[in-house]
This record gives C-alpha cells, sequence and structure tokens, in this order.
C-alpha cells in the first residue's frame, strides 16, 4: 500500500500547477499566431499535472518498498527517472551526470585522453563513425562502422551516448576491452587498447595529387578528419599554399569525418564562398521564434574561383554534411560519394546548480535551399560506392599514413574508386571552362 508522500514530493505535487499555469502564461507570450486555445491549454494544465502526480506516487511506491533501500535514494531514482525521460525522445537528449558532464566539457580541448574512435547512438547500440588513424583505436585494428557492443564489462545497449564516451576515455596508461561486431565480416572481435593522449590535428594529406592520377591536370587534395577550432585555419594554409603551386581544381575528402563545431564549418565554407553568403538555416518548435541563419565571415583571405568536388560518404556526418549539403545547393561543389550519415539536429546543453545537465535536442538544420538532413543526409551528385573490402584498404592505407610521412605516389597505388571518379568529373570540368567561347 502507498504510504504518505515524503515532504519533497508533496512540495513538488503542491506547486505544481502553479509552475504549469506560469509556464502556460509564458508560452502564450512566446507561442504564434495560431497557438492553442486557453481551453485547450487549460486542458493541458490538468493533464500535465496528473502526469505528475501519477509520477511523482509511483517513485514514492518504489522507493518505500523495494528489497534494496540502497537502489532507491531520491537522487538515484530521479537520475534513473531523467535518463529514461529523455532516453525516450532520440538518441541525442540525455541526462548528464556530474562525471559525464565534466568529461563532455573537456571534448572541445586541442588534446583529449582516449582511445581515438567517435561514436554515434543507433537502435540497439553505438557504431563507431570514425577511428583517428593515428590513435590506439586503429593501431589495433578498429574500423570505422563496426558496432560496438561492450565497452569493458558494460553492455552498450544498456548505457548512454555520454556514459559511453566517458568509458572511452580516461587516464592515459589505461586499458580498455572493447568489443565489437563487424558488418563487413558478420564477426565479432575483442580488442584490449591502452588509452593515450590524442592531438586533434584535423588536415591531411594536403597535396597536389600526382600526374599519374591526372594526366597533368594540377589538382589539389585534402582529407578533413575532424572539424575543431583549429580546422579553417589549416584549411586556408592548405591552400594558398597548393594555390601558389599553381593548383586549378581542388578536391575536399570528408569521407568518415563525423562533424564537430558549427561555427568551424561555416568559416570553412567561407573559404568557397562569398562573404556574407546564407549557408544554415536552424528550425526548432513551431511556436517558437527560430535564430537567425548562419552566413560565412564577412571577410575572405582569397577569392577560390576553382572548381571543387567533395567527397562523401555513410559516416561523413552533422558539419561534413552541412558543408556539403551548402556546396551543393549553392552550385559551389559536385558531392561525389555515397548518402552521408543524416545528423543534422541541434543540441542544448542545459546545466543544473547540481553538476549534472541535460542535453536536449532543439531544433534540426536545414541546408540553404531548405533540404532536411537529419535522418536524410546528402545525396551525392555523383554516386560512387566501394565494398566493404574496398573501404578497409581505403581506412589501413589512410592509417599508415597518418603515422608516417605522406607519400604523394601511394595515392596512385590505391585504387580508390571515389577519388578516381571525383578525378575523372573534375578533368571534364576543366576541358569545358578551356573551351573557346563561341561567338
Amino acid at each position: 500500500m502507498l504510504r504518505t508522500l515524503s515532504p519533497w514530493l508533496a512540495c513538488l505535487l503542491a506547486v505544481s500547477p502553479a509552475v504549469l499555469r506560469a509556464q502556460d502564461s509564458k508560452d502564450k507570450k512566446e507561442a504564434k499566431p495560431g497557438a492553442a486555445s486557453p481551453q485547450a491549454a487549460q486542458a493541458d494544465i490538468d493533464e500535465g499535472y496528473a502526469e505528475i502526480e501519477l509520477l511523482t506516487r509511483a517513485l514514492e511506491t518504489v522507493r518505500q518498498n523495494y528489497v534494496d533501500p540502497a537502489k532507491v535514494t531520491y537522487p538515484k531514482l530521479m537520475a534513473a527517472a531523467l535518463r529514461g525521460m529523455l532516453a525516450g525522445l532520440d538518441p541525442h537528449s540525455q541526462f548528464l551526470s556530474p562525471e559525464v558532464f565534466q568529461q563532455m566539457k573537456q571534448s572541445t580541448e586541442a588534446t583529449y585522453e582516449g582511445v581515438g574512435i567517435t561514436i554515434a547512438p543507433e537502435p540497439g547500440g553505438l557504431s563507431i563513425v570514425s577511428v583517428r588513424e593515428d590513435g590506439p583505436a586503429a593501431r589495433a585494428g578498429v574500423m570505422p562502422g563496426d558496432r560496438v557492443i561492450k565497452l569493458g564489462n558494460s553492455f552498450t545497449e544498456k548505457l548512454g551516448y555520454q556514459e559511453s564516451i566517458n568509458l572511452l576515455r580516461g587516464k592515459p596508461g589505461e586499458t580498455l576491452t572493447l568489443s565489437i561486431h563487424r558488418p563487413a565480416t558478420r564477426g565479432t572481435l575483442e580488442f584490449s587498447i591502452i588509452r593515450e593522449v590524442i592531438r586533434q590535428e584535423t588536415l591531411r594529406d594536403a597535396l597536389l595529387l600526382e600526374d599519374a592520377l591526372t594526366n597533368g591536370a594540377k589538382i589539389g587534395y585534402a582529407r578533413l578528419v575532424q572539424f575543431n577550432a583549429t580546422s579553417p585555419t589549416e584549411l586556408a594554409d592548405a591552400l594558398d599554399r597548393l594555390e601558389d603551386q599553381g593548383m586549378s581544381a581542388f578536391i575536399f575528402d570528408l569521407r568518415n569525418n563525423p562533424g564537430g563545431l558549427l561555427n568551424a564549418a561555416v568559416e570553412i565554407l567561407g573559404e568557397f564562398l562569398p562573404p556574407n553568403t546564407t549557408v544554415v538555416t536552424t528550425e526548432g518548435r513551431p511556436d517558437r521564434e527560430n535564430p537567425p541563419p548562419l552566413r560565412t565571415p564577412a571577410r575572405q583571405r582569397r577569392a577560390r574561383a576553382y572548381p571543387v568536388i567533395v567527397l562523401v560518404n555513410h559516416d561523413s556526418a552533422s558539419a561534413s554534411e552541412l558543408v556539403a549539403g551548402a556546396l551543393q545547393d549553392l552550385g559551389r561543389a559536385v558531392i561525389v560519394g555515397t548518402t552521408t550519415f543524416g545528423k543534422g539536429s541541434v543540441q542544448s546543453i542545459i546545466p543544473s546548480d547540481r553538476g549534472t545537465a541535460i542535453r536536449l535536442t532543439i531544433a534540426r538544420y536545414f541546408t540553404p535551399s531548405h533540404k532536411m538532413i537529419h535522418g536524410v543526409g546528402i545525396t551525392p551528385n555523383l554516386i560512387a560506392t566501394l565494398t566493404p573490402e574496398e573501404e578497409k584498404r581505403l581506412f589501413e592505407t589512410f592509417r599508415d599514413r597518418a603515422l608516417a610521412k605522406p607519400d604523394p605516389s601511394g595515392l596512385v597505388k590505391l585504387g580508390d574508386r571515389q577519388l578516381e571518379r571525383a578525378i575523372t568529373a573534375l578533368k571534364g570540368i576543366l576541358a569545358y571552362k578551356a573551351q573557346p567561347a563561341k561567338k
């Protein structure tokens, strides 16, 4: 039988109607034309109060009757309730414990401690979106596209996204046991990986491609493995250098790039698009005013008018998709590869005074022509696919190149059919531009 509610819960129930009415009043002020009538809003208030009462009574029932009292303290029950509430919304909304929140705040620093993989939530677990080519996980044999089954002794289907990230990171020298399923081979593998301090350099293989690939055309190439604070400067410096060497076209490789900082993506778009160009719009709830669109910087280092191709694949996500989608929409680049991951939602971190936080999806991103990215991805102009074995060989080659000084001739021997498709397209564009104008 349900006992008397604790003073804390009784207080919650006592003030709930007032809180809900205050929130309803705030919503009315912010609501757009066509919002619900006052009668409908009042019905929502009553229903909300009844549901909160149900929640608090269930919580108190569990606290007073569960067999193990140590597991049903108020802090533990409320944390579990919040985790369940947010996990039911979408894979990216979560309740963050103090430890996880602190770890997340450190993730944008120039270095971090971990094994060098980026994960993304998916139904039933986690997918490895990218693997740092010079990191310990890559050296152990972990591949992009692997599905994480266990982190240590914990099954990922029972862990939250941020909790999983927290387990991946740790003190340098500590060992992480990682169990994965590899769809390409349908095999299950286990790795023991020693955590390291990983530096977040982002641009790789910035060079002019060998004549054996381009038939003499001066085509530049660079891979961006992540978007962080230094990425725009790294890319701009590389483009300057390649232009000074006579580059007439450029291939921007965003394959297996999981994304990163939004402002870095916008700055990078400014290298290829005119100043103050709208590149991203954001839309949230229909009863809220949307923020202004994001535009490229007001100043541009150099005007870069040569043809550009962007390489993408199924693991190009988030900021990679924003860049590819904007350049495609505005006719500035041809996109080559396979349809991208489809992560185009906006998360806001809302901290509490207890050291916890809520990570909540508040909006979705759209390309300049208002194409939705989330759950859809960016479809390339030219489809070019690789077999699982070709993708494995490509990753291993880039991993080996990241651990040694890049050899331009190595790309000739790679047999990268997506890169070759991009080169063929660029040679056609350059040949067309070289034709004399008809009188």
